[in-house]
């Protein structure tokens, strides 16, 4: 996994051009089952990948926390709001919630999210590969290439199938 780990920012930097441009063809002619498609991509390749051999985008990026999650979080912690705000996250240029500081808190060196029961929403859909309308993020899908290697492999196989 170290390796893969390590050559994925380059590779998905080496495909940015054409995943751009096949992405931006797939948001004006999106195929009728691609919604179908990417449910079964995204159930195959995590048959193959084991997110607790990775961890990548818990050591590398930081998800948003909604107002909900913010609630159950602290709750669960019995803290107030305010406090859990104050400890672990800060407001970014786009006036959302993030963590402080990667790698996540709640990560122990084990890969183990402390708490993976009531995490995130947007860490709970991570890495949005089986998001419906899959079409709509394709920004962040790019993005994702380059930290999550499901991702890349996703991404892959779907212009496999779709190009064919």
């Amino acid at each position: 996994m170290e390796k893969i780990l390590l050559n994925l920012p380059k590779l998905a930097k080496d495909k940015h051009k054409e995943n751009k441009s096949f992405f931006d063809k797939l948001k004006k002619r999106p195929p009728k089952q691609l919604d179908y498609l990417m449910q079964e991509l995204h159930e195959e390749e995590f048959k193959r990948t084991d997110c607790l051999q990775c961890a990548n985008c818990c050591k590398t990026t930081g998800p948003l926390f909604t107002t909900r999650d913010i609630e159950r979080i602290s709750k669960s912690f019995r803290m107030k709001q305010q406090e859990f705000i104050q400890t672990y996250l800060r407001i970014d240029e786009d006036n959302d919630y993030v963590l402080k500081s990667v790698p996540c808190a709640f990560l122990g060196s084990d890969n183990i999210c402390s708490i993976y029961d009531i995490r995130p929403k947007a860490c709970r859909e991570f890495p949005h590969t089986d998001r419906k309308k899959f079409h709509q993020i394709s920004n962040l899908t790019l993005k994702n290439v380059s930290i999550c290697p499901a991702a890349y492999n996703i991404v892959e196989e779907m212009k496999k199938r779709i190009n064919n």
